[in-house]
């Protein structure tokens, strides 16, 4: 009986170690020590020894060499159940990593591109960039620059309100020249400053309008400032931002806040001409709003849509294109 015991734990042994699965192994622990396994019919044989002795020998031999499956089956079941579990999380794996090979970066939109450009080339001309709030009152946005009330621009068909107050002396400005006020009001002369921001009108979209839209401003306030000099500011920027090729040229016109005003255009390299903005001599009013005094101090301000420059300058047929978010149209800039 001892060499059958032996015999059956070194079958088992080895039966174990060639294991491959969980349930093979359950069949084995089943086969050999179950209640109908090969050691309980060994137990069950020991009524059939003929001394105490054998029966105490057997018994021992028994019970060690059932121990030894046991603890063979245990150690196997860990080393299957931590393979089964690498395999299952192996095929759930998602792969969350980012791709590093050929990563497709973003860049700033079309008309942030203009903006940045502006700056730099306002700056390389010594000026300085300032800023000012969206939401203005009457009196920054049409009072201090010499709008009367009866300017069209100053009722509800042309501007945006709000109704933080009874009166509707809040509104969204609609351009960026309360900057030029608050700049006055609180920097020294001489002033050499730039205003680019985003501005309100209720206009309806078309392919040269948006309801929202970008501004640029710039405002030089000195001493014995002529419109020569802003003649000369207006076609040394369009150079460097157009190119040498291109010039630029003032035409007549008039804007309350500006006395004599004028409309400034370029010229492409093919002859034709665009308008782009306004400027102008700044009015005696405006200086007096600001706190300056007209006696001692002149200047000149000047304002264009930063959207038409980039609508120009890219050759853009439709405004609208530029916010649409068609990522065909927005990879080409």
């Amino acid at each position: 009986m001892l060499d059958e015991v032996t015999a059956v734990r070194d079958s088992g042994l080895q039966r174990i170690e060639l294991a491959t699965s969980l349930d093979e192994i359950d069949r084995l622990d089943a086969e050999l020590l179950g209640k109908k396994g090969a050691f309980a019919s060994f137990k069950t044989s020991l009524a059939s020894l003929a001394t105490v002795d054998e029966k105490k020998a057997a018994g021992q031999a028994l019970n060690a060499a059932a121990a030894t499956i046991t603890g063979a089956i245990g150690a196997r079941r860990v080393v299957l159940a931590a393979a089964e579990r690498t395999r299952v999380l192996a095929a759930e794996r998602l792969d969350l990593t980012e791709e590093l090979t050929a990563p497709r970066r973003g860049h700033a939109h079309l008309v942030t591109q203009a903006w940045e450009r502006l700056e730099d080339v306002f700056i390389g001309l010594g000026f300085q960039v300032a800023e000012g709030p969206e939401v203005e009152t009457d009196f920054y946005n049409f009072e201090a620059l010499n709008m009367p009330r009866s300017h069209p621009a100053r009722s509800g068909f042309d501007t945006l309100f709000t109704d933080y107050r009874d009166d509707g002396s809040v509104l969204l400005r609609t351009h960026t020249s309360p900057v030029q006020i608050r700049v006055m009001q609180t920097v020294e002369p001489p002033i050499y400053m730039i205003m680019p921001g985003r501005v309100f009108r209720r206009d309806t979209p078309d392919a040269t309008h948006m309801p929202v839209f970008h501004q640029i401003e710039g405002l030089v306030i000195d001493r014995d400032i002529t419109m020569a000099h802003l003649a000369g500011t207006i076609d040394a920027f369009t150079k460097a931002f157009f190119g040498g090729a291109f010039t630029s040229r003032l035409r007549p016109n008039y804007f309350p806040f500006t006395e004599p005003s004028a409309e400034f255009d370029i010229q492409r390299p093919d002859g034709t001409w665009i308008e782009l903005g306004g400027c102008g001599m700044v009015h005696p009013n405006v200086l007096r709003a600001g706190g300056l005094d007209p006696e001692q101090w002149s200047g000149f301000a000047f304002g264009f849509g930063i959207d038409r420059m980039a609508r120009e300058r890219h050759g853009v047929e439709d405004i609208r294109d530029m916010y649409s978010n068609d990522i065909r149209f927005v990879e080409q800039f």
